[in-house]
């Protein structure tokens, strides 16, 4: 979640923001220089494309972020975002095969937009699969990764949303802590789905992006299945990253869902504050349901949590 800054003008806009495939998609930086990097197929050695907005609304092309490591040239790159540390921007990353076995990675840059150079794992051989690295400094001046990977042990085996220590660039420290699980049906990915050796009815919980708002950590993260109307974003609520959090909605996904025949599968999702408003960026299908485009609309807020004035198929104003 990106630091509070002065609000921009209103500028009117009409979801999808940016025409071609940019799933995932970061957005960080300050009134009249917005960045975003997000999830697309990777081009001539180089992954993850860059765009550049003065608005939020109307994007420009700036390249790729991440020079492609010549030992994963071969891999899938998934779900990018960008923090800066002591004065040095790295970029959290995922990289596997496309149907699997991805490991959380790490890549540093002196510029925001790179080049960024992969600097490695950090999670390790052990966890088979972790993806959606999101970096958080609690009040408190620590990090903390959170990020999804899979349990299958316990009732509702699937991906969910973890959080570790972070002392270091270059590493996390000590076991996960578990931050939310599947709890409900609209959570789940594929009945009886071939993994780990076994056959389970597959949830899944991953995409997490963390608000610090009003003394409390909401973890917004997307739930059910990226590839069709199941996919949503819910969250869950707690006082402080490696402590208790609240369950998710059992009846469906509370900030962003599926509007039938309009928006498809909205998720993934990161957050941008200008001043008292918010603005929440995500993807959704095209219509032909051949592409994830981005996508935006306002983040409300009330004592039953966020709620995005959205998803928005119809022209309005971002103020």
């Amino acid at each position: 979640m990106n630091q509070p800054s002065p609000a921009d003008t209103a500028v009117a806009y009409a979801n999808p923001v940016f025409e071609q495939y940019f799933a995932d998609p970061f957005v960080f930086g300050r009134p009249g220089e917005w960045c975003a990097v997000g999830t697309a197929p990777a081009e001539s050695g180089w992954a993850f494309p860059v765009l550049r907005s003065p608005d939020l609304v109307h994007w420009t092309p700036s390249g790729y972020a991440l020079r492609v490591p010549k030992s994963a040239e071969a891999m899938a790159f998934w779900a990018p975002e960008v923090v800066e540390r002591e004065g040095i921007w790295w970029m959290l990353y995922s990289a596997g095969q496309a149907d699997g076995g991805h490991r959380l990675r790490i890549a540093r840059s002196e510029q925001p937009t790179g080049p960024f150079e992969d600097r490695g794992p950090l999670t390790p051989d052990s966890c088979p699969f972790a993806i959606d690295g999101h970096a958080y400094r609690h009040t408190d001046g620590e990090w903390y990764v959170y990020y999804a990977t899979d349990i299958v042990e316990g009732p509702r085996p699937g991906t969910c949303v973890v959080v570790a220590r972070w002392p270091e660039p270059m590493r996390l420290e000590g076991p996960p802590h578990v931050v939310a699980r599947a709890s409900a049906d609209w959570q789940r990915y594929q009945r009886d789905r071939d993994i780990y050796g076994g056959r389970h009815d597959w949830h899944t919980l991953e995409g997490p992006c963390v608000v610090h708002k009003d003394g409390r950590i909401y973890v917004l993260y997307s739930g059910g299945n990226w590839q069709n109307e199941s996919y949503g974003v819910d969250f869950v609520v707690g006082d402080h990253p490696m402590g208790d959090y609240s369950a998710g909605a059992t009846s469906g996904p509370r900030v962003l869902k599926t509007v039938p025949d309009r928006v498809i599968g909205p998720g993934h999702n990161s957050v941008v504050r200008l001043a008292d408003r918010w603005v929440i960026v995500y993807h959704a299908w095209d219509a032909e349901r051949t592409a994830r485009l981005m996508r935006l609309d306002p983040l409300l807020w009330s004592e039953d949590g966020p709620r995005a004035d959205g998803p928005s198929w119809e022209p309005k104003t971002l103020r």
